[in-house]
């Protein structure tokens, strides 16, 4: 496939090495304008939007995925193979279905189970374990260390379905799941292939033990914090 792709406006060097996605295009665009530094608009298809820019001097871009995994699925892959990008980190919100979290928590997923057909389309087993780069992983640790957030690792359940999740009760418990998005799976699975790095930053922005969910508020405050982490990635 030439560049530009059919959903990726930007030449190969409009990209930096890291990229960071939240699912949202106008969380992208909060992103790019309020922690970014001479951040410009990359891409725009569809209106995914794309930006390039600064942080503490170090460049980097960040580019919505959209919802699910198909989509982040065609995003990440074309990232990762057209345009000669590294890491790519999620940023974004899950449900929390481990009754220890709390709204606002912060979730390294550390492996994305799913039930999606994903993988198997994808060339690997069906029950293929998709996981983030454990350097990675370590990685945000370490920086969340450094920055007084508090985070937590371990599982999260990449689902195909937003409506869903409460017939999935048993397996979350048997497996020890701490949240389910959307995302992560498809994003590990393309990293694997293509010999990069993934990692998945989910703040809790509800419950599905509790019934609670955030203020619009609060979530943009929470998602902060995440944001601010990522971003010391690089």
């Amino acid at each position: 496939m030439s560049i530009p792709t059919p959903h990726i406006t930007a030449k190969k060097e409009d990209f930096a090495k890291t990229v960071l996605m939240p699912g949202d295009p106008l969380r992208s665009k909060f992103i790019a304008e309020t922690f970014l530094e001479n951040a410009f608009l990359v891409n725009n298809v569809r209106n995914i939007q794309g930006y390039t820019g600064t942080y503490k001097g170090k460049r980097v871009s960040v580019m919505a995925s959209g919802m699910g995994m198909p989509s982040i699925g065609i995003y990440s892959f074309e990232l990762f193979n057209f345009y000669d990008v590294d890491t790519i980190i999620r940023v974004g919100s899950a449900g929390a279905v481990d009754a220890s979290l709390n709204l606002g928590d912060i979730v390294i997923g550390q492996t994305a189970l799913t039930k999606s057909s994903f993988a198997e389309n994808f060339g690997l087993e069906r029950d293929f374990l998709a996981a983030a780069s454990q350097e990675l992983v370590q990685k945000t640790v370490d920086a969340a260390k450094n920055l007084g957030i508090s985070v937590r690792v371990g599982k999260i359940f990449s689902s195909d379905v937003f409506y869903g999740e409460h017939l999935l009760w048993d397996y979350f418990k048997e497996n020890g799941v701490l949240a389910v998005e959307m995302e992560a799976a498809a994003l590990y699975m393309n990293a694997y292939k293509a010999q990069k790095n993934a990692v998945a930053l989910c703040t809790v922005s509800d419950s599905l033990v509790s019934g609670q969910s955030m203020s619009a508020e609060r979530r943009q405050n929470s998602f902060d914090k995440m944001i601010e982490l990522a971003l010391n990635l690089i």
